[in-house]
């Protein structure tokens, strides 16, 4: 099988179901090595200039929704700076499909969880495109235990200061340099409202990112900034691969009503959405893209 062969081509047919091959990785994990590999839009997806010279800050851009929220984002027309931890080759090939749609890419390595990195960020972001639009706050870090007694408390704290601590380092920074109708748009997930015992420390980070959205969207609207989340279900990026046990890899998203997990081409069009000027009456909202499951 080819590599254009393994990925899909359509998001809406074909969609691999479970059981998917073993193939545990060490974290973060590579989109490269996986197989299926994950659908992120590159033969799908199509742009109609909606974002025509806008400008995008995408943390975890390397891969996974980020990716596919990168890509769709340069097809319609922005320009992007990849924040990613230190998967050179994913973020290589995100670099490049941005480039191949005629857009500018910057690929930033670094941890998040680091303030003075989240202030690079922003800095780099100003001193590369002039201004920034659009902040996606994506990356995040999980791993599964079996209960709250296997889970270290140098994890527990890792957990937010990825998923959480670096979102709040990361508006700080950006809040001065937004203009009206600029957008934050941040990554929660259906953990947030269904929690896994297995994912406490992540389940409890995407908790606190719905209401870190919503509190600082009523600031935000003061300035014209609107802040807003998606909420994913399962979908199938490296961070399954890298942070699951493997019954819990190959049977992924076998329990959704789809049957199956989404594709992060599946999710990009959400992103999309609220970085439009379409969306300027949503604010302090959670979009769900969970296959069914309903968020309350």
């Amino acid at each position: 099988m080819t590599e254009k062969e393994s990925r899909l081509t359509n998001p809406l047919q074909g969609e691999p179901k479970p059981p998917f091959p073993p193939q545990h990785q060490a974290y973060p994990g590579l989109e490269k090595e996986m197989r299926p590999k994950p659908d992120f839009g590159e033969e799908s997806y199509k742009g109609y200039g909606r974002l025509k010279d806008k400008v995008a800050l995408v943390t975890g851009g390397d891969s996974g929704i980020g990716r596919a929220v990168a890509l769709a984002y340069a097809r319609e027309g922005a320009d992007i700076l990849i924040s990613y931890l230190n998967e050179h080759p994913d973020a290589e090939e995100t670099v490049r499909v941005v480039e191949e749609s005629g857009r500018k890419a910057v690929a930033v390595p670094g941890d998040i969880s680091n303030e003075q990195h989240c202030r690079q960020l922003i800095q780099q972001t100003l001193s590369e495109f002039g201004k920034i639009d659009i902040l996606v706050n994506n990356a995040a870090f999980q791993m599964t235990h079996e209960g709250i007694e296997d889970l270290p408390s140098e994890e527990w704290e890792h957990a937010f200061r990825t998923n959480i601590f670096a979102m709040f380092y990361l508006c700080k920074a950006a809040f001065p340099h937004m203009k009206p109708g600029s957008t934050i748009i941040n990554s929660a997930s259906i953990e947030a409202y269904q929690p896994e015992p297995s994912l406490l420390a992540y389940a409890s980070t995407k908790g606190a990112i719905v209401t870190f959205t919503k509190a600082l969207a009523k600031e935000g609207i003061k300035k014209g900034i609107r802040v807003n989340a998606v909420a994913p279900g399962p979908v199938w990026t490296p961070l399954i691969v890298s942070t699951m046990p493997e019954k819990q890899e190959t049977s992924f998203g076998k329990q959704d009503p789809e049957q199956r997990p989404a594709q992060p081409a599946e999710l990009a069009p959400a992103y999309v959405f609220l970085a439009l000027p379409e969306s300027s009456y949503i604010n302090a909202d959670v979009i769900g893209v969970t296959g069914g499951t309903p968020l309350p």
